[in-house]
Parts: structure tokens; sequence; C-alpha cells
């Protein structure tokens, strides 16, 4: 294996790590918003106490990504932080003014702040998604123009475009899926069978939403990004798996255990559709190789020097010895701990 596909490897790892826990954190946001303005403060209960402590770990792997970028490639962050500028520049306001307020809320006890937090955090939780989403029909290149050597974003085309809204109802109909599944388990564990059939109620009709927006991408590609179409259908045999994956995972939810009143089982769910994310993010990834940004960098080109590469790579190895023990005993502590968990 090539030092560049080492590198990228990393990279869409970190992407992939952060796409499925940044969803599980910016669904409970929003659904904790919902909940608590429906009056259900059992569902509103369990997501509050999932995202208190999960939003910091999530935004460690957003830190990680965006420096293996620079350091990995950064013969193509120029392009990248060219054309990324205006949605990266949204992104990075919408995070710090919802990390803001997260951290104001451990601090504020009064139930009219604590609702303007909650909204804001719920609000932030489905536009971040969407502006992330974007990045990817963005680097397929339709929406870049090049004018005396420098590529600017095309910012008229892009939101004129179906793929962009195509892309754009697939990254929301993700998060609120996936955190929806993770919800449902999270009150299983909790015991909160209550919580736990609103969240599952929800994930019923999310999943195949999810499903017919990733068909709408598909539908869109030939017009905007016909060389990844092409790409893409080479690797039809991991997409029909991760279906197979996903079938698995939802009828899951109406599979019937003894001592339980509602269906499902929603850890094998959550297994399962991440497994579906990761069969389908990796034929996507390799259906976009060589090119990071089509059809002005790739891969190859934009790696760094040999001795930088080796340093990086030993960098991270460390790196991930140090976290590990860490991310393990935030696991056990918040996520398994059934202290925690409910409430006690």
């Amino acid at each position: 294996m090539s030092e560049a596909l080492i590198a990228i490897s990393v990279l869409w790892a970190l992407i992939f790590i952060y796409a499925i826990a940044g969803s599980f954190d910016f669904g409970a946001g929003f659904w904790a918003m919902v909940y608590e303005k429906g009056n259900n403060p059992s569902a509103a209960g369990i997501a509050n106490r999932f995202l208190s402590p999960s939003w910091e770990v999530t935004n460690t792997f957003l830190v990680l990504l965006v420096v293996s970028v620079v350091s990995f490639f950064p013969k193509a962050s120029y392009t990248l932080g060219t054309v990324l500028l205006l949605p990266g520049s949204l992104i990075l306001i919408l995070l710090t003014i919802r990390s803001a307020f997260m951290v104001y809320s451990h601090s504020v006890k009064r139930y009219s702040y604590s609702t303007g937090l909650r909204v804001v955090s719920g609000i932030t939780g489905l536009l971040i998604p969407g502006l992330l989403i974007s990045v990817l029909p963005i680097i397929q290149g339709e929406f870049i123009d090049t004018a005396d050597g420098v590529q600017r974003l095309l910012m008229g085309k892009l939101f004129s475009s179906p793929t962009e809204y195509a892309y754009l109802g697939f990254g929301l109909a993700s998060t609120l899926f996936l955190s929806t599944i993770l919800l449902a388990d999270y009150s299983r564990i909790a015991g909160d069978e209550e919580a736990y059939g609103r969240y599952r109620q929800n994930a019923v009709w999310l999943g195949p939403l999810t499903i017919f927006m990733a068909v709408l991408i598909i539908l869109t590609l030939n017009k905007y990004a016909g060389w990844l179409m092409v790409n893409l259908k080479a690797r039809q045999g991991w997409f029909l798996l991760s279906i197979a994956a996903f079938a698995v995972g939802y009828a899951v939810m109406w599979w019937k255990r003894e001592g339980r009143e509602l269906p499902g089982v929603p850890r094998l769910t959550v297994v399962a559709i991440v497994i579906q994310y990761a069969v389908a993010s990796y034929a996507y990834g390799a259906a976009h190789l060589p090119y990071m940004v089509y059809p002005y960098s790739t891969v190859m080109e934009s790696i760094t020097n040999r001795n930088m590469f080796h340093a990086l790579i030993i960098s991270y190895i460390v790196g991930l010895i140090i976290l590990l023990p860490g991310f393990i005993y935030f696991w056990r502590m918040f996520l398994k701990d059934k202290r925690y968990v409910t409430n006690k």
C-alpha cells in the first residue's frame, strides 16, 4: 500500500468516525429540543444525558480531521481552504456558538435560559450537518471555477442544483436516523420504555427516508459528476452489501424478545446500521479516488514528503495509544454505567 493510500485511508477513517459520532451528537441536540417543547420529559431527559458529555469528545475528532488534512496533504490544503472558505467558516461559527451555549448551560439553571440553550443546540444540530454534507458535492468539481489560477466556489450554481439538496436531505435524514437508533438503545439501557418507544417509532420512518435520499443522490450524479457515477457503478457490490446490512438492522427493530413490552433489539440495530454506513462510506471513498478535489487535486500529487509522512504516522499511533484508554473510560462512565444513564 502506497504512502498516499495509507494517508487518505487514515483521513477517511477520521471522516467516518466524526460523521457517525457527529450524527449521534447533533441529532441528540435536536431531539432534546423537540421533546422538551413537546412536553415529553422522559425522551428529552435521555437525549440530554447523552448530549451532555458527548459533544466534547465529538469535537476531538474534528480537530484531528483538520490537522490530518493539512499535515498529510499540504498541497491540497490551498484548494480546499479556498473553495471551502465560506461553508467552513459558517461551520466553525455555528460550532463555536453551540459549544459556548453547551458550556453555559451547565452554569445556568433558570428555565427561561435553559430553554433558549436547547433551541440553539437543536437548530445548530441540523444546520451543521447540512453544511458538512455540502462539502461532498463541492469536491466533485462541478461547482468550482478557475480564474487566473485560483479556484473559487460557484455558490449560485451549487444552491440551484438538485444534487446539493439531495446531499442535504441525506445528511439531515442520516443525522436524525442514527441519533434515534442510538437514543433508543440508550433508553433501553436506562430501562425507559416510554422513551424507547418514541425513538423506535422515529427510526421506523427515518430509515426508509434515508435510503430514499441516497437514491436521489445517485439519480443526480449523472449530470453533475458523471466520472464519480462511473466509479460508483464499478463498486455496486459494496452498496448491495450496505443495503443488506441496513435490512438486517431495520428488521431487528421488529424482533420481539421475551419480557419486553416493545419489540426490537436496539444494540443490534446500531451495530448493523453503523456497518452499513461503514461499507457505503468505503465504497464512496474508493470511487472518489484518486481525486481529493476533482479535477484539481489528487492524493498522489498532494501527499507530504516521506520523512513528514513517517513522523505523522508515528505521532498518530502514539496519540491513539494515549487517547484510547480515555475513550474506553468515557464509554464505561457515561454510555454504559446505569447510574449515569438512569440519572441516579
